[in-house]
Parts: C-alpha cells; sequence; structure tokens
C-alpha cells in the first residue's frame, strides 16, 4: 500500500491520470456523435438507392390495371411479363422484396398483394396475387393514409436498432397511380443494411483503438514535458537525441544510463541507447530492402485486385435464365495474369462470351488485358457484330502500341433463346464443342490475325448452333501447353480425353476435372503459362 501511495501522490501521476481521463471522456463523446452521424449517413444512402430502385419498378407496374391484375389472380402474358421484369429488378439491384399492395382504404389496417418478387438470397418466400394480410403496425397504417389521402409521394422505414437478432433494413413506400392520377396501389421496396451492422462494428474498433492510441501519445508527451521541467539530468538526454538525430553515429561519451539515480531517468537513458543502436542497425537495411518490398508488393497487390475484379467472378452468373448454364475461371503463372475471360448480358436475348490471351505475363500484361476487355465490352454494348468489334480494338490497340504487344481473341455472341452463335477468332486456340447425342471435339473455326499486329486489316466471323444438351469449351493456351516437370505438354488431345470422361456434366464441373487432371500432369513443376477456361452448356 505504502508503494502505491507514494506512486500515485506524484505529480505526474496525477496530471497523466487526470489527461488520460479527459481523453477519454472526449473519445466516448466523440466516438457516440460519430456513431450516430455514421448511422444516419450509411442509412441516407440506403434509403436513396431503395428509392432509386422503386422509381424503376413503379414504371413496370401500371396503375390502370390494378383491379384486372387482382380480378384474373395474375394470371395473363403481360402480369406474367411485368412480374419477370421485377423480378429481374429485384436481383440484379440485391435488395430484399420488391412488392405492390392494394391497401383496404376502409380503415388500412389490411392489404392485397399485387405483386411480389424474393430476392433468391433471402429466407421470405413470396406471397400469391391476392394474398391478404394485416397492416404490420401503426407506423405503416399511418404511411399508407398519407399516400392515399394526403398526397404523400414517398415514405419510409428504418430499422436500425432493437432489432431483435434480425438484420438492420430500409423500406421504402412509393403511390401506385393511374392515368387520372388516382394512387390505386403501393409500391415498397425494402432493402438490407447488413452493412450497417458491420460497418458500425468497424467503426466502434477503429475508433477505439484510435483514442487508446491518443491517450497513449499524450500520457507520454506529458510525461516528458514534466521531466523536462523538472529534472536536469534530462537535458543531456535530449542534447545527445539532438545529436544523434543529426549525426546518426553511435554514443562515445558518458553513457545516458549513468546520468542519474532517478529510476525514470536511468531507464529513459537506457531506453535512448537502445533505440539508436537499433536504429543504426535498422537503417542500414530499411531503405534498400523495405522501399522495394513496398512498391513491389503495393504494386502486385494493387494489379491482383484489379484483375479479380475486372472478371465475373459470381456463380450461378445468371440464376434467371435458364436456358444455359455457364461457368469460367483463370489461373495466372504469376500473381496478375494476361489471359481473361468474360461473360455479360447485351439485352433480353443475347450474352457476349469472350476468352483471351494477351502476350506475356505479370503486370504489364494485365494492364494491356484490362484496356483490351474494357474496348470490347464497350463495343459489343454498342450493339457491333463480332468481326467489327475485333476490327476496331485492333485499330485502337494499334494506334498505341508502342511495345509491339499483342492479345489472342475468341468471341461470341450468344442468342440463347435458340443456341445461335456468331462468333469470331483472332489467333486464339479452337474451341471445343459436344453436341448432345457425341462427344467433345475440336471445331477447326477460321482464324483472323492476333489483335494488334496491324493496322486496318479486315475480320472475318463464322455461324453455329448449339441444341439443347450440347456444350462448348472455349480456353487459353496454358491448356494445351502446361509441362510437367519432363517437359511433355498437356496437349489437346488428353485435353479431350479429359473432357470426355464425364462428357455432359455441368460447365463447373467440366472445368473444376481440367484444373485437377492439369494439377496432377504438371505435378511439382512450376506453371508455365495463364490457364483460363469457359464453359457453357445449353439446357
Amino acid at each position: 500500500m505504502e508503494k502505491i501511495r507514494k506512486i500515485t501522490s506524484k505529480l505526474s501521476f496525477r496530471i497523466i491520470g487526470g489527461a488520460i481521463g479527459l481523453l477519454a471522456v472526449l473519445t466516448c463523446i466523440a466516438g457516440y456523435i460519430g456513431y450516430t452521424r455514421f448511422t444516419e449517413s450509411l442509412t441516407r444512402e440506403y434509403m436513396d438507392s431503395a428509392f432509386r430502385t422503386a422509381y424503376t419498378a413503379s414504371k413496370i407496374v401500371d396503375g390502370n390495371k390494378i383491379d384486372e391484375y387482382m380480378e384474373t389472380k395474375g394470371d395473363s402474358e403481360e402480369y406474367r411479363r411485368k412480374w419477370n421484369n421485377l423480378n429481374i429488378l429485384c436481383q440484379e439491384q440485391n435488395v430484399t422484396l420488391i412488392y405492390a399492395i392494394a391497401v383496404d382504404t376502409r380503415d388500412y389496417n389490411s392489404f392485397e398483394s399485387v405483386f411480389n418478387t424474393v430476392n433468391e438470397n433471402s429466407s421470405y418466400t413470396p406471397w400469391e396475387v391476392g394474398y391478404q394480410r394485416n397492416t404490420t403496425n401503426e407506423e405503416y397504417r399511418q404511411i399508407y393514409i398519407d399516400i392515399y389521402e394526403n398526397g404523400l409521394e414517398k415514405g419510409y422505414i428504418a430499422r436500425t436498432s432493437n432489432l431483435g437478432g434480425k438484420e438492420p433494413h430500409i423500406t421504402v413506400l412509393i403511390p401506385v397511380k393511374d392515368s387520372e392520377g388516382t394512387v390505386q396501389a403501393i409500391l415498397c421496396v425494402q432493402r438490407s443494411m447488413e452493412e450497417l451492422k458491420t460497418g458500425r462494428m468497424e467503426y466502434l474498433k477503429y475508433t477505439s483503438l484510435a483514442g487508446v492510441v491518443l491517450i497513449m501519445i499524450s500520457a507520454w508527451g506529458a510525461a516528458v514535458f514534466l521531466k523536462a521541467q523538472i529534472i536536469g539530468p534530462l537535458e543531456k538526454i535530449v542534447n545527445e537525441s539532438k545529436r544523434f538525430a543529426k549525426e546518426k553515429t553511435k554514443l562515445d561519451g558518458e553513457k545516458l544510463d549513468k546520468v542519474s539515480k532517478i529510476t525514470e531517468i536511468v531507464d529513459l537513458g537506457s531506453s535512448v541507447q537502445v533505440m539508436e543502436k537499433d536504429i543504426i542497425h535498422y537503417m542500414k537495411d530499411l531503405t534498400k530492402v523495405t522501399a522495394e518490398k513496398e512498391r513491389i508488393g503495393t504494386e502486385l497487390s494493387l494489379a491482383a485486385n484489379i484483375q479479380t475484379d475486372m472478371l465475373p467472378n459470381v456463380f450461378p452468373a445468371f440464376p434467371q435464365i435458364q436456358e444455359f448454364d455457364i461457368y469460367a475461371s483463370m489461373d495466372p503463372a504469376k500473381e496478375v495474369g494476361g489471359d481473361f475471360y468474360d461473360f455479360f448480358l447485351i439485352d433480353n436475348e443475347h450474352v457476349a462470351l469472350v476468352v483471351a490471351d494477351v502476350a506475356g505475363k505479370g503486370v504489364p500484361a494485365a494492364l494491356f488485358m484490362m484496356m483490351t476487355k474494357i474496348m470490347i465490352n464497350t463495343y459489343v454494348m454498342m450493339g457491333i457484330p463480332p468481326k467489327e468489334v475485333l476490327e476496331r480494338v485492333n485499330n485502337s490497340v494499334c494506334k498505341n502500341n508502342k511495345n509491339d504487344m499483342f492479345v489472342t481473341v475468341w468471341l461470341g455472341i450468344l442468342t440463347y433463346s435458340t443456341g445461335h452463335i456468331v462468333a469470331s477468332n483472332a489467333g486464339h486456340e479452337c474451341p471445343a464443342i459436344k453436341r448432345a447425342d457425341g462427344k467433345f471435339e475440336i471445331m477447326e473455326d477460321p482464324h483472323n490475325l492476333v489483335i494488334g499486329a496491324m493496322e486496318g486489316i479486315p475480320y472475318g466471323e463464322y455461324e453455329f448452333t448449339l441444341g439443347k444438351g450440347d456444350s462448348l469449351f472455349v480456353y487459353s493456351d496454358g491448356v494445351p501447353d502446361a509441362i510437367n516437370s519432363l517437359e511433355e505438354q498437356f496437349q489437346r488431345e488428353r485435353m479431350l480425353e479429359v473432357l470426355n470422361i464425364n462428357k455432359d456434366a455441368s460447365p463447373e464441373t467440366l472445368i473444376n476435372n481440367m484444373k485437377t487432371e492439369i494439377d496432377k500432369f504438371v505435378g511439382e513443376a512450376e506453371q508455365f503459362d495463364d490457364i483460363t477456361m469457359l464453359a457453357i452448356r445449353i439446357n
């Protein structure tokens, strides 16, 4: 107790303790204010996003036909088409629910479902047309009244606290009017605010950490200040610190741990001596090793992240489309690669399929790949046929191709309702095709010159059709050219053998089987080239 009393009676302890207490209080206040503002700001962002989705959905629902939808119980081609559009919007915008309800305006205590779509990742079950339900609570009831009777154009209900174990979410409500401006229904969009929960926890964690660091730094600064004003021997340590900061050389005179008999000064002096010694060793290696590691690590990490984000990697890719299954993968030989694949919907009938291979590896090839991918995507979305897309990309690349890089490309446009494909091949590997009653075979398609070789050359294209049960496998040369420790190549023949082991498998299974067999073949040998594969099957 006596030791504790002596420590707590020191002026330095009391001042530092008071400063720590004040900083802790201020940190808590700032954290609470920031926490509240963060919640409000993120809620506004979710609300704006939900309202944009709601306004888009309201253009799909025809307010003049609400009664017709209810009378026919949704048994019409028009209703199914609108429901399908709402469902696509629900999935693409990743909202939890999009639904339209006709409220009982006699007392606003119940409503009937007109449209109801549910995100496939949600646990909700969609309501049938005409499904009746009581109004959730008085808050919803008041918004119904304001929309139907008081001209409210938009309302919302946010749940960010007292959730009972559920995720935070927001529901926005807007009127669906007929051509005369009369409210016929209410369109609602519920969006999960799952990032709010994790975001607030991250905010609290980093705020607390910053507060602790600030308190520690402030306490240390106060201690140094007090000692500098009271204890004379500290000047020697200060002077030595200044000398070392200027000269960066080892101390030759009096040792700093001998300048005083006071424990705090002795400890500080010893720490400064150790620090000087460590810094001298550290500085010898820091500039050369650390700078190079940071540069390379930052460059490769950034390039890898950019490349990963540029490629579609969520499967199933188009859950709302049942006509085909698709899967793809890209395994770079280095941290980043020059291969890429892409697939994306052009419209409600067509999907673009791309596999390409840039000459070279590493960051330069990855940057060239990204530029090529963006150009192909842009031109395809303009509705240009494959051959013209490759012609335009080639001309653009050649104009600024001082390093003489080139890329092989296979580009196909699939009409997925018929299986018809229009394709163009710029020096890429021939795809493999399997008919429903056959096995995988190489399709010797017509080739054009690689992209980047010569400006102004024309490109050709060809057409073929995939029927029910047919599959297409497109790949980069990293598949047949994979090399084992004996410098033997995997080759096309072995690739076809692997495909035909389970030729009717799903695209994902085909590609995973191929990866497994390539890994077995290569063994301990270093990966020679980027390996990219894309498979599609017509259902």
